[in-house]
């Protein structure tokens, strides 16, 4: 029996030295793609190029970026709950916090890609950057929740604390605020129509990326209603990858728009600050 606690704590450590090392190497690399993103733009979208190599589909890249992160969290879940495994936490929240994850990469994965309109490219190896980015996200956050959140951290009164109220609210805004901006830039151009406009509505009004802000927001809102280290370095991961994009797209609006689109005075994805 005791060799057998022995080995049972030595798996547990080994598993919780590896969670943290993949940590601490995701928000090494945040700091990496942060940077290099001002040099090297993601050549999709608006910034597509032919520089990245061979492409496939928007809507396929779309599908095969997003859903490995809601399928590999929901594994997660499903593993955890058939285990009757008992990590001290409620487990009507940590389904909660799951579910929330899983809402957003349901929406990403299969709604967001077939309301797309066009027929845009995205490199696969754009597509493969994303994919293991969302997945070892969905590894932090699963890994939390079902194995280093600290036991009783998570008691079904968390429902009601400040962090979860003010966070549930931060991500539902931050998903109503990304949802709309798709929707306006989905619906910029008539069918045929293959020209470049401005968007101007909602929180386009303020910022290039109001689609990206919205994102950002969720994260933000996630991290705080999950009061974890996975849930703010993810929440950082977002705008280091995004914020550098947005900065770019402004750049491209510039070019393409000139003094049209710098008189507008827009922020590239933070609302009156950058």
């Amino acid at each position: 029996m005791q060799k057998y606690s022995l080995t049972l704590r030595g798996f547990i450590d080994c598993e919780m030295n590896t969670y943290y090392i993949v940590m601490t190497c995701m928000a090494v690399m945040a700091v990496v793609v942060f940077i290099a993103l001002f040099f090297f733009k993601a050549g999709y979208g608006y910034l597509s190029n032919s520089k990245w190599g061979p492409v496939i589909s928007n809507k396929t890249a779309w599908v095969l970026m997003e859903a490995p992160a809601f399928l590999f969290l929901l594994y997660y879940t499903v593993r955890f709950a058939l285990s009757g495994a008992d990590t001290g936490n409620s487990k009507l929240v940590l389904y909660i916090m799951a579910g929330l994850f899983l809402l957003h990469y349901f929406q990403r994965s299969f709604i967001f890609p077939f309301l797309m309109r066009g027929k845009s490219k995205m490199p696969v190896a754009v597509m493969l950057m994303g994919l293991t980015f969302n997945t070892l996200n969905a590894y932090m956050i699963g890994g939390w929740l079902y194995g280093q959140a600290p036991a009783g951290m998570y008691t079904t009164e968390w429902l009601w604390s400040p962090q979860f109220i003010i966070g549930i609210i931060v991500f539902f805004t931050g998903m109503g605020i990304n949802m709309h901006s798709d929707h306006v830039i989905r619906n910029l151009r008539k069918p045929g129509d293959t020209k470049h406009y401005i968007p101007r509505k909602g929180l386009y009004k303020y910022v290039t990326s109001a689609n990206y802000f919205g994102e950002l927001t969720e994260w933000i809102g996630y991290a705080i209603l999950t009061w974890s280290p996975a849930g703010v370095l993810f929440a950082v991961w977002t705008f280091a990858n995004l914020g550098p994009r947005a900065r770019s797209l402004t750049e491209k609006y510039e070019q393409e728009f000139g003094d049209e689109y710098k008189k507008l005075n827009k922020k590239h994805i933070i609302p009156f600050i950058w």
